[in-house]
């Protein structure tokens, strides 16, 4: 499903050039569930937005699906976006005015549903996720964990074959982030291909590969 081959990724940062990948490959099989660890600037997260389609590289092909990333224009990337790929980011992003359901339900406006399919996408993933009896709630009124949730939910609402998961805990206690991580795993053993970014080794462990990632290079990889 996921396929990368010697993918080159520079910055020009003021004076300076940043080689944030050098020659990363990388094959993720449809269903697997994989962590990318590493530290702070080891370019996991410019993996990630190759991978979640937000960037291009300077070099190396990445085929989705059989189809080459690397060749799409704007349009074709966001298209793949929206049809391919559920993000989940740490800070939730969820929107204060709204409530959990109209959270859920934005991204399905924005791909054209009908008003129809987009309530019962939307009622279906929060229902998914426990949050059944929350919809009509805000952010301010779920606790952190909730609100994780419902960023679960409004990635799954439009039924993506990948869920890309960007330090998905890093803003949650331990406890929520155990729970987070059984919804997660929950997922994956329903056919959903999950990549995790992370920097915390406990929580690559709780993937079924991870691989580490180092000054812009594939260090190790491994089964957990």
């Amino acid at each position: 499903m996921i396929r990368l081959e010697n993918i080159v990724k520079t910055y020009q940062m003021g004076e300076e050039e940043v080689r944030a990948l050098q020659g990363v490959s990388l094959h993720v099989p449809p269903g697997d569930m994989i962590a990318v660890i590493g530290p702070s600037g080891s370019g996991k997260s410019t993996l990630m937005n190759m991978i979640g389609c937000l960037d291009v590289p300077d070099s190396g092909q990445y085929f989705l699906d059989g189809i080459a990333v690397d060749r799409l224009d704007e349009d074709e990337l966001a298209n793949i976006r929206n049809r391919k790929i559920g993000f989940i980011f740490q800070q939730f992003n969820l929107l204060s005015k709204l409530n959990a359901f109209e959270n859920v339900e934005l991204p399905l406006i924005y791909r054209g549903m009908s008003p129809k399919e987009r309530r019962e996408k939307a009622e279906a993933a929060l229902v998914r996720v426990g949050l059944g009896d929350r919809m009509k709630h805000k952010p301010t009124q779920l606790s952190g964990g909730q609100q994780q949730r419902v960023a679960v939910a409004r990635a799954l609402a439009g039924d993506p074959p990948i869920i890309l998961a960007d330090e998905p805990t890093g803003a949650l206690d331990s406890k929520s982030g155990d729970v987070f991580m059984e919804t997660l795993r929950e997922l994956n053993e329903t056919g959903i291909t999950i990549v995790l970014i992370t920097h915390d080794m406990n929580i690559a462990r709780q993937a079924r590969h991870y691989v580490s990632i180092r000054d812009g290079m594939i260090v190790e990889q491994g089964v957990n």
